[in-house]
């Protein structure tokens, strides 16, 4: 089983026109051969799936756990002051390949959405 390497970077969100390519995620995770999350696999590799934040504010930094609870996936932290999970919106439905979107709500702040903008082999 592969896992592969997907950066996220912000996009174009309200107030934001531009995006922003210094804000985003870095996930290490299994992806099926049409590019969706591998549930399957990521059970027998859970430990090795990884999600970092990074920012243009190190404060913002943090890494964790790609998680999986019932049918939706979650970025898990494991600092006390990064509060709850981040969420994925149907992060299981969408295919990670370069120019796609997803979005991600961040410690209950408005969903924003993000560009997959790089997805290569570990």
């Amino acid at each position: 089983m592969a896992l592969s390497r997907i950066t996220l970077q912000l996009a174009r969100n309200p107030g934001l026109p531009g995006g922003d390519p210094s804000e985003g995620y870095t996930m290490v995770a299994p992806l099926t051969a049409d590019g969706q999350l591998d549930v399957d696999a990521w059970r027998a590799a859970r430990k090795k799936c990884r999600v970092v934040r990074f920012s243009s504010d190190e404060s913002e930094h943090a890494d964790g756990l790609l998680t999986h609870r019932g049918n939706r996936w979650f970025f898990h932290y494991d600092e006390d002051d990064e509060g709850d999970d981040e969420a994925g919106y149907r992060l299981g439905d969408h295919v990670f390949k370069e120019g796609e979107y997803v979005t991600v709500t961040s410690h209950g702040e408005t969903p924003l959405t993000y560009k997959v903008t790089d997805v290569s082999l570990v």
